[in-house]
């Protein structure tokens, strides 16, 4: 035994806390670890000792023990592998244990602030501040290995596909990309300031005019934006851009590569990817981020009502509703004054002739058969209809539509179902300025260029972002690689010729040279690992992350 033979030398272990097993019965071992537990039988003491591996459980004579041993104490121990007499299925060491000979305290521990387990009782507060001790979790641990797995099989995907990984700048010029930047002061270079890059987006696109075919980068993004659940103020993006593309191809591709990392991950996802406009999905949903699982869509009814003289409702903007199938539970749901959602008619088809008006009893039940026929209800249906002005009407609505989501997906958590949204508006207004929706480099659709000059609140931009179950995940666009279509872009954004010059001076060169159509993506990789495991909170993904407010408990930063 090569292992036993290294005993007369410093060493901590001859194997790790998860790999011993029937087959080392009567083997002689060292192990060093964290104590997990410890139950005190009197005269024998029984500890689980844990390190990145697993537990194994120590039977410990209480003579061999000179000085107390609490929790999360560093041990090491020499024994002999014995056969464990009532066994611990859970746990792969669990048909042995360890008859301890000798034990070493390494390390002392203080009492420990929380759990380390994977039901732990510590706050999220108490967590951040004491992140080492939270990684020792093994649901934690666990988190890691598994985006680091996901990591790997990006790469050899990408690769696999003539994708080449290049780094670009963290430490670049400051220039307008839509959030604000965390600046970095120069030495060299007295009231000068570098930004931390929001996204490699300007230098992926060089490497295009460069002649890259195909780039990709697992990168850190700095954006200083305000407390999202989903994001942090520093995170971690795929990165990738492709030569002589259009909206077409990097959505065929992106479906693979999406596809390819659900299987990977043993996740089932849907085989189809629906593709909607923007405008569609405001008009369907009531949201660019619409979670589709469970069907739903937004049903206008003003015609509807004028025709059929109902005219209780078609004195408002737009009336518009949903049908629900088979909801038992209908009073979680339409709380609606607690919820601060008005403007709303809930309509319950009981049984073939019996219907409930759950709020604002405005309609008569001729008037109701109306409109459940228009809808096709079955008993057990529901019906929400919301009214007022067009946008007000569908906000409202969208809260209800969001409430049932969340309801029914507690029942369906492993339903996976992807959409595209396409055709963002390339501009949004903000007090009273052209603003970027997606950023200043996004294309237009041919079909819209005309209006840059006159109507460019009507553009269409050649974009696309992936949304699963009302997540964006991604999000992309073709390119802009003409000079004169750049600096108009530009220009919507209120920037003079001066400041285009000084700012992007390089970029509008370089858009001189030659430069080819080209388009990309980023998905967001702590969203997506989130995602693909079920839990909200993307800081379980995060070996060390900020709070929600954007600071560090841990070392007390920013000071």
């Amino acid at each position: 035994m090569r292992r036993q033979k290294l005993n007369n030398k410093i060493m901590y272990r001859t194997h790790n806390c998860g790999e011993l097993s029937k087959k080392n019965i009567n083997e002689k071992v060292i192990l060093s670890g964290w104590v997990q537990k410890i139950r005190n039988l009197g005269n024998i003491i029984f500890i689980d000792i844990r390190d990145y591996f697993g537990i194994t459980q120590l039977v410990i004579n209480k003579l061999l023990i000179k000085n107390n041993i609490g929790k999360e104490f560093l041990i090491k121990i020499y024994g002999t592998v014995v056969e464990r007499l009532s066994k611990n299925y859970t746990l792969s060491t669990g048909f042995i244990e360890i008859l301890v000979s000798k034990i070493e305290i390494l390390n002392n521990s203080l009492p420990i602030p929380f759990l380390i387990e994977d039901k732990t009782d510590g706050t999220e507060k108490d967590r951040m501040t004491y992140r080492y001790l939270d990684l020792r979790r093994s649901i934690i641990k666990k988190n890691l290995i598994f985006r680091h797995e996901i990591i790997l099989e990006i790469r050899k995907f990408l690769s696999s596909k003539c994708f080449i990984e290049i780094e670009t700048p963290i430490l670049v010029k400051n220039t307008p990309e839509g959030a604000r930047s965390f600046l970095v002061p120069s030495r060299n270079y007295p009231n000068k300031f570098y930004a931390l890059a929001q996204s490699p987006q300007i230098f992926k696109q060089l490497l295009m005019i460069g002649g890259i075919d195909k780039y990709f980068q697992i990168t850190k993004c700095f954006r200083d934006e305000d407390a999202r659940y989903d994001r942090q103020i520093e995170f971690t993006q795929i990165d990738c851009e492709m030569l002589f593309v259009d909206v077409v191809d990097v959505i065929k591709f992106f479906e693979k590569f999406i596809k390819n990392i659900f299987k990977f991950s043993n996740v089932k996802i849907t085989e189809s990817f629906p593709c909607i406009s923007y405008y569609k999905s405001i008009k369907y949903y009531g949201t660019d981020c619409p979670d589709i699982r469970f069907g739903m869509k937004f049903t206008e009814l003003n015609i509807l009502l004028k025709t059929k003289n109902i005219n209780v409702l078609n004195i408002h903007e737009l009336v518009i509703g949903i049908k629900v199938k088979n909801i038992n539970d209908i009073h979680c749901i339409i709380n609606l004054k607690k919820n601060k959602i008005k403007n709303i008619i809930c309509i319950q088809h009981v049984s073939k002739k019996k219907f409930l008006l759950h709020n604002k009893k405005i309609l008569n039940l001729k008037e109701i058969c109306i409109i459940s026929k228009f809808f096709n209800t079955n008993p057990g249906d529901i019906i929400f209809i919301s009214y007022g002005k067009k946008n007000e009407a569908r906000y409202f609505l969208k809260k209800i539509r969001d409430k049932i989501i969340n309801y029914l997906s507690n029942k369906n958590i492993y339903i996976y179902q992807p959409i595209w949204i396409t055709e963002l508006p390339i501009f949004k207004i903000d007090n009273n300025h052209y603003k970027s929706t997606h950023h200043p480099f996004t294309s237009p659709i041919e079909d819209d260029v005309h209006l840059l000059k006159s109507n460019p609140q009507y553009v269409r931009s050649k974009s696309y972002d992936l949304v699963i179950n009302g997540i964006e995940v991604a999000s992309g666009s073709i390119r802009i690689y003409k000079k004169n279509i750049q600096k108009l872009i530009f220009n919507h954004l209120g920037l003079s010729d001066k400041e285009i010059q000084c700012k992007f001076g390089f970029f509008m060169k370089a858009l001189e040279y030659g430069a080819p159509p080209h388009g990309g993506i980023a998905f967001g990789l702590d969203r997506l690992i989130s995602l693909l495991k079920q839990d909200d909170n993307i800081k379980n993904f995060i070996a060390f992350p900020k709070n929600s407010s954007g600071k560090d408990i841990m070392t007390n930063s920013p000071l």
